[in-house]
C-alpha cells in the first residue's frame, strides 16, 4: 500500500497482485492537530486489500536535506508500525505532487477544483508506482 501523508490528508494507493501497477484508491482526511490519524480507514484498507507492506512517500526538500514534513511522515510510518506490525519503505517523493498535478491538467484537462479531490490518490500511486518500478530493476538484476 502506497500513502502519500499530508497534514490534512492521506492518499492511498495500491498494487496488484503481482506488484506491477499501482492504482489509487481514495483519499483519507486526517487532522495531525487533533492526533486524528484515519488508521481506522486504513485498517479497513489493509484487510480488504490484503497488504503485506507499507510505502510512504519522503518529501525531502530539492537539496536532499529533511525537514519538517518528513518527519510527520516518519511519524506516520511509525504508527502504521506499532498498529499494524508491517513493514514500512520510504520512497522519495520530491515532484510526485508536481508530477501528479502536471497528468491532471495536460492529459484531462481537469478543473482546479476536481483537481484537489484525487491529486493526493494520484500521488500515492505515482509514489507507489516508482517504488515498484525501482525494485522490480533491483530484483531483475540481481
Amino acid at each position: 500500500m502506497g500513502l502519500d501523508v499530508g497534514s490534512k490528508t492521506v492518499g492511498v494507493a495500491v498494487s496488484d497482485q503481482l506488484g506491477w501497477t499501482a492504482q489509487g484508491v481514495e483519499i483519507i482526511r486526517i487532522d495531525e492537530d487533533q492526533e486524528q490519524f484515519g488508521l481506522e480507514r486504513v485498517a479497513q484498507l489493509v484487510a480488504k486489500y490484503e497488504v503485506t507492506a507499507f510505502v510512504l512517500g519522503l518529501p525531502k526538500n530539492m537539496n536532499n536535506t529533511l525537514g519538517p514534513r518528513v518527519e510527520a511522515s516518519q511519524a506516520y510510518g511509525e504508527r502504521l508500525k506499532e498498529k499494524f506490525g508491517l513493514p514500512i519503505d520510504y520512497q522519495d517523493e520530491r515532484l510526485t505532487t508536481v508530477e501528479a498535478e502536471r497528468m491532471l491538467v495536460e492529459q484531462a484537462d481537469t478543473s482546479r477544483k476536481k483537481r484537489k479531490k484525487v491529486i493526493d490518490k494520484l500521488a500515492a500511486s505515482l509514489i507507489l508506482q516508482n517504488y515498484l518500478d525501482r525494485h522490480g530493476k533491483l530484483l531483475q538484476n540481481l
